[in-house]
């Protein structure tokens, strides 16, 4: 009797993951392509506005620097996405302000030494310039590690096992700029979530298209019907009689980004003045560095997947963390107020629209450039209210989480070794990060309190972020856990990805990751 075929047989391994509409080598037609870039500056827009909002009240800035800060932000964010697209990494990420830059800012803008300082733009300027020059020092150390290759050592050491806790806490280690934010103006958010997900999910199999309209642009579609439906609340008078807190995060017209926005202005270095030089505050950027380098090699590793590209060499990688430390120091020369990372929000755009292609992000640096120096029409974008962007980051922060989980198909999840490493490493990652944003939110300092005021935002900086915390604990334990025994090699995944370790070993790698203008030849990938 003839043995039927097991219809639940597992599901195949794939280098390359599957479905993708557009690869990161291949575009879509000009049209779409340029709809999809817009699409990508708008997502962006969101932590773009934020961490200024956050940082420049507190530095004694006011609605003019705030516009001046942002589109400061936009224009190098644009820059250092084209230059990451053409000669770092390759991939269709989008390099924009990083949020574990904050602490560090908020140290130097706390300073003793600026207290003296009555005038309030003076103050600004001040600490901006003492900001400034941390990220100019900050981010030497930041490209020699890429650009001198020890970061390709270390890299060389991750298996899909140890890499898959560090892509999963890249996504949900941002959960406190999730749901948090939308809950605050929980009749617009919570909107914006359900039809984001009906858009995206449900509609494109209800019409049973190949390539919905519905499905490509759903994020568009989501922030247009629920921007309209707050301008329509905020013209009917639903906020005049709600908390200041409230009516900031509701209403559409409490920015003061369109007022203070100059027409045309073009961002310049040095516009705040000279940078200042301190010891202490170079070292907690310093850690802030450590931090983006680690968060942005999860983003790159989630996009390379969305991409459908093979696995970024160790090579390939160092040389991506090279050119966003010459972001961060772009980042210093102009006056952002914080450093470059890969977005991790856009990353997780290219798995909602199944659009990987590198072009798609190029377009997107051009608008962010464009509207970086005609500010009013920038403006108008980033007065969209903040839980609009927050129920968007629920869909898209849960979409890089999920590349992570999808490293798995690599490990032999029926191992109890991999059990361990993958539990406790995902678990103490978001617990230590909880525990010490929590410290900070409650008593105004970090856990650690020593006389060195520097170390202590050292250890704030780090063990704030749940993908730092848990890729040591994935890292050393899968370096030692078992170390030697026969299983640990499979276990772990690390045969999968020995193909990708070097740069020409696999035949695939040059399409995806290969320098333009045959650059290869004078910077050789190894």
């Amino acid at each position: 009797m003839a043995t039927k075929n097991d219809d639940f047989a597992p599901f195949p391994v794939k280098d390359q993951l599957p479905g993708v509409e557009f690869c990161v080598s291949s575009s879509p037609n000009w049209p779409e392509g340029i709809v999809q870039g817009f699409q990508h500056y708008i997502v962006m827009l969101g932590t773009t506005v934020i961490i200024p909002s956050i940082l420049v009240p507190l530095m004694g800035g006011g609605d003019v620097e705030k516009a001046e800060v942002i589109n400061t932000v936009l224009f190098v964010s644009g820059i250092n996405t084209l230059l990451q697209s053409w000669f770092g990494s390759r991939l269709p990420v989008v390099i924009g302000a990083s949020y574990a830059y904050i602490i560090p800012a908020l140290y130097i803008t706390f300073s003793y030494r600026f207290t003296y300082y009555l005038h309030p733009h003076l103050r600004f300027e001040e600490t901006m310039r003492a900001i400034q020059g941390a990220l100019i020092i900050a981010s030497i150390i930041h490209m020699i590690i890429g650009f001198f290759g020890l970061w390709r050592i270390l890299v060389r050491f991750l298996t899909p096992l140890s890499a898959a806790p560090l892509v999963i806490l890249t996504g949900v280690g941002l959960i406190a700029i999730a749901f948090p934010q939308l809950a605050r103006c929980i009749e617009v958010g919570l909107p914006a979530l359900i039809i984001l997900i009906i858009l995206s999910q449900y509609l494109p199999h209800l019409f049973k298209c190949k390539r919905s309209i519905c499905e490509q642009f759903a994020v568009l579609f989501t922030i247009a019907i629920v921007w309209a439906y707050a301008e329509i609340l905020t013209a009917a008078g639903a906020y005049d009689k709600r908390s200041d807190n409230t009516q900031l995060s509701c209403r559409t017209d409490r920015s003061g980004l369109i007022s203070a926005s100059p027409w045309v202005r073009i961002p310049y270095p040095l516009q705040w003045g000279r940078p200042s030089f301190h010891a202490s505050d170079v070292f907690a950027m310093i850690a802030a560095s450590f931090v983006a380098i680690i968060e942005t090699t999860g983003t790159f590793i989630a996009a390379s997947r969305f991409g459908s590209a093979t696995h970024i060499p160790p090579s390939v990688l160092s040389r991506g963390i090279g050119w966003q430390g010459i972001g961060v120091l772009l980042d210093g020369l102009f006056g952002t107020a914080t450093g470059s990372t890969a977005l991790v929000e856009n990353a997780g755009l290219l798995g909602l629209t199944k659009v990987g292609s590198r072009r798609v992000v190029q377009i997107a640096a051009g608008f962010m450039i464009f509207f970086s120096i005609f500010g009013k029409f920038g403006a108008v974008l980033a007065s969209i209210p903040l839980p609009i962007f927050a129920a968007v980051y629920c869909i898209l922060f849960a979409y890089v989480a999920s590349a992570g989980l999808g490293l798995l198909q690599f490990c032999n999840l029926n191992s109890f070794r991999t059990k361990f490493i993958l539990g406790f490493s995902i678990f103490i990652g978001l617990s230590v990060a909880q525990y010490f944003t929590g410290y900070l939110f409650l008593s105004g300092r970090g856990p650690v309190h020593t006389r060195t005021s520097a170390f202590n935002v050292i250890m704030q900086v780090i063990f704030s972020s749940a993908a730092t915390v848990g890729i040591m604990a994935a890292f050393l334990l899968d370096c030692t856990h078992s170390y030697g025994h026969a299983s640990v090699r499979r276990d772990s995944g690390r045969h999968w990805w020995e193909k990708f370790r070097v740069y020409h070993t696999d035949t695939r790698t040059e399409e995806f990751y290969a320098l333009p203008y045959n650059l290869n030849r004078f910077f050789p990938s190894f």
